[in-house]
């Protein structure tokens, strides 16, 4: 689609908030009221991704006075056969944040697409105009155009399947614009470093959505330091997803692709393949092709936080992983399927790592799909068990529990924490720290979610991948970016690109 000629954003929205009072010479903050940022001074952003996750993100710029969205992105034009965590949970956000409880009173199913986005965001600034109506506000299938034609853009927002995180960023980059995106920065191991080498390359600001500066880590890093643990010798971490279906095989049906939608587009660097419902909207994650699995949905949150704060800079030297196994009925007989399409229905990794700057060598386990480890003796003796998500740091002397993503971390068992003479939590409003992607711009500083920062997660992440597919053992050499003991996982690092998609 393309974008109608509009006059320079900037130019538009600073001639539209001085309408009604031409030729006035007053003071900014009179201009606009208490608040005001002018037109110049916003962060102009294309969000490239309207889908439920890209829809539910969208209130946290709309209602952001430094950001101004200047257009949106989808090879979906406009559907209702999304899938979601509730049946009317974007619709109802998408009426609060307008501040209309009529709207979408005419869509039966859960709506996406880029004409949902756009009119989403003009909708909303059209809110704030005397006028009561907003056109500035381009809509595009693709993200290549979009970049090629956007000329006021400051930085774009991803958030797409992540199979095109990489593809979309490094592009971005390479036009000089800054990057936030979802998480993974990347599905693949190669294509992660080859983004976390553009971004230093071209010196934009980058952010990956899956950082929080959560302050208790430094609790724990504190706990630690102060030998409550002994020398730590372990971290587990455990989530209760995929909390979408998984398969266990591609889908050998072939239902026509819906009306409106660019199955091409959607595929990017993948090699052709019939289209299927199966592959797209929120189930994508858990196909190798598409998606990162469980950890690469959920770690994110709780790893790269840890990573940060523990010092861990040297990716593992190792991963290892078993999965669910399955069987299925051919001639009578039950047979082992051969999966190496997409992620098991449960999974648990461990990830060696050598010597941080901090850490002695520790072991990085990982559990999905509702297994975790058994409950300790420490919590056996408080007659408490495991919760379904969470993590636990094991030393040679003792153990800290926290919730998932390392929030509310406690010395188990209850009579050792009581015991701790020391700081035993923060108060609340010290527990999350300042800082995101919008100052970060404005101020031209690297940003604490920066690419740069997120390699060692990134990398991680991507191996346990390598690991389940592999279905052994792999030692991994970060400094060649090999597999060294069985050099048939390398095929595992990168993708076989269609042809026009190469990195």
């Amino acid at each position: 689609m393309k974008p109608k000629k509009n006059l320079n954003r900037r130019e538009f929205l600073g001639s539209a908030a001085v309408s009604s009072i031409a030729f006035a010479v007053v003071p900014r903050h009179v201009l606009g009221g208490p608040g005001y940022v002018a037109p110049s001074d916003k962060v102009t952003v294309a969000n490239i991704g309207c889908g439920t996750q890209g829809l539910r993100e969208m209130p946290g710029m709309l209602e952001n006075r430094d950001v101004q969205i200047v257009a949106v992105c989808d090879p979906n034009k406009f559907t209702t056969n999304y899938i979601d965590w509730s049946s009317n949970g974007i619709r109802d956000g998408i009426r609060r944040t307008l501040q209309d409880p009529t709207w979408g009173e005419g869509i039966v199913g859960i709506p996406g697409g880029r004409d949902i986005g756009r009119e989403y965001v003009e909708k909303y600034y059209a809110k704030k105009m005397p006028s009561g109506k907003y056109r500035g506000c381009n809509s595009y299938e693709d993200f290549r155009e979009l970049l090629d034609k956007e000329k006021d853009l400051d930085a774009i927002k991803i958030m797409t399947p992540d199979h095109l995180h990489a593809t979309v960023a490094i592009a971005a980059m390479k036009k000089g614009k800054h990057v936030v995106t979802h998480k993974p920065i990347a599905n693949r191991i190669s294509e992660g470093r080859l983004a976390v080498e553009t971004a230093r390359q071209t010196k934009v600001i980058t952010h990956l959505l899956a950082w929080s500066d959560r302050r208790e880590n430094e609790l724990t890093l504190q706990w630690i330091k102060d030998g409550v643990i002994g020398t730590l010798r372990e971290i587990h971490n455990w989530s209760n997803r995929p909390v979408w279906p998984q398969w266990t095989s591609n889908p050998t049906d072939t239902p026509p692709i819906p009306k409106g939608f660019n199955w091409d587009l959607w595929l990017g660097p993948v090699p052709n393949r019939p289209y299927h419902p199966n592959y797209t909207h929120n189930v994508f994650r858990g196909w190798y092709d598409f998606g990162g699995g469980s950890i690469a949905d959920m770690g994110h949150y709780s790893l790269f936080p840890l990573f940060r704060t523990l010092g861990i800079e040297t990716p593992p030297t190792s991963a290892e992983a078993y999965g669910t196994t399955t069987r299925t009925i051919v001639d009578q007989v039950c047979r082992e399927v051969n999966n190496d399409v997409a992620f098991p229905y449960s999974c648990m990794i461990r990830l060696r790592f050598p010597k941080q700057k901090i850490l002695p060598p520790f072991d990085l386990f990982w559990y999905d799909g509702g297994m975790k480890p058994f409950p300790p003796e420490e919590l056996a003796i408080d007659n408490k068990s495991l919760p379904a998500e969470a993590m636990m740091l094991v030393g040679d002397k003792g153990k800290i529990l926290a919730d998932f993503r390392g929030e509310n971390p406690q010395i188990i068992p209850e009579k050792k924490m009581k015991a701790y003479p020391g700081q035993k939590q923060l108060p609340e409003e010290d527990r999350r720290g300042s800082g995101n992607w919008v100052d970060s711009i404005k101020r031209n500083e690297e940003s604490p979610g920066s690419f740069l920062l997120a390699g060692p997660v990134t990398e991680t992440i991507n191996l346990a991948a390598v690991a389940l597919r592999a279905d052994r053992k792999v030692d991994y050499d970060a400094r060649s970016m090999k597999i060294t003991n069985f050099q048939e996982a390398n095929k595992y690092l990168t993708r076989e690109y269609r042809k026009g998609w190469q990195l």
